[in-house]
């Protein structure tokens, strides 16, 4: 399965507990369904486990089961979850505050989520119908999709006033909410029902900062031997040319020896090259020993 797919299980293991919990995940699983209308409700899902939780909930707010049940004999493929009674279709309206016979546009209706609780219950509703989340050893980017324009706005009012800055933003006559900062996505995940994902976000981040890090000391180790060895060659370089103006010769022992040695050890570096000397001098001094061959060679 996907990272999302294991995501929207593990928040089906999540016990539903109290009845105005109860209602308000179904609220957001309405508001992010398929279809949410006068005429139908209609849940369009992949996942065996929200299906099996979509009914517990209705059942349980409801006491009643749904009309159609597409799908759940075969072993694969979409489940369709719908309520075509217009009574029925009466009872979720009024639970939630609307007229069925006069809607014309969808709204959070703020009254049916009072409470922290009911809000986080809410958020896992509308995730479990309309979510989605990146795998993070990829990208970090969770969204949520609803046909329903003022429902996306004020979702992500609801989520500044719970510490999460969200942004909104159309596709294919959608509208979308979503996150793209890690740990806002992980705190989401954590909330809603998913620590475990959440975690294993935590642990991509780290996998990639090591690795990030790894590559860093490699390139700067890469670029520190690339410009020992340019700097050895046009130290060699001029040590031939003075062996070839018979120069060298002229220079005191101490700076024979220096340029036996680098000929000797190209790929050495300038400390190594110091502590090869008879006796081992400083860095600082052999340095200053290549530096006055160099002049010289010019």
């Amino acid at each position: 399965m996907s990272f999302a797919a294991d995501a929207k299980v593990e928040m089906c293991r999540q016990h539903i507990n109290k009845k105005c919990c109860t209602a308000a995940e179904i609220y957001g699983i309405l508001l992010y369904c398929n279809t949410f209308s006068a005429d139908e409700i209609r849940i369009v899902t992949e996942s065996r486990a929200f299906a099996q939780r979509v009914e517990k909930l209705f059942q349980r707010a409801f006491g009643w089961e749904f009309d159609q049940r597409i799908g759940f004999e075969a072993e694969e493929g979409k489940l369709v979850l719908a309520v075509v009674e217009p009574e029925k279709i009466e009872q979720v309206f009024s639970r939630f505050g609307y007229e069925r016979e006069r809607i014309v546009a969808h709204h959070i209706n703020l009254g049916v989520l009072e409470s922290d609780c009911c809000k986080t219950a809410f958020l896992r509703g509308a995730f479990l119908a309309g979510g989605s989340v990146t795998d993070p050893h990829k990208n970090y980017h969770l969204e949520l999709i609803t046909g329903h324009f003022n429902v996306s706005n004020e979702l992500v009012s609801m989520l500044f006033e719970m510490g999460f800055s969200a942004r909104n933003s159309r596709r294919s006559g959608n509208c979308v909410t979503y996150l793209k900062q890690s740990e806002a996505i992980e705190d989401l995940l954590t909330t809603i029902g998913a620590p475990v994902s959440a975690m294993e976000i935590m642990n991509a981040k780290v996998e990639k900062d090591m690795r990030n890090s790894i590559n860093r000391k490699v390139n700067c180790d890469t670029a520190n031997v690339e410009k020992t060895v340019n700097a050895a060659i046009a130290q060699i370089e001029a040590i031939h040319s003075l062996e070839e103006s018979g120069a060298l010769d002229g220079l005191g022992e101490k700076f024979r020896e220096t340029a036996r040695l680098r000929v000797a050890h190209p790929e050495a570096s300038i400390a190594e090259l110091a502590a090869m000397s008879d006796p081992p001098v400083t860095k600082s001094c052999l340095n200053h020993r290549l530096r006055k061959i160099m002049e010289l060679a010019k």
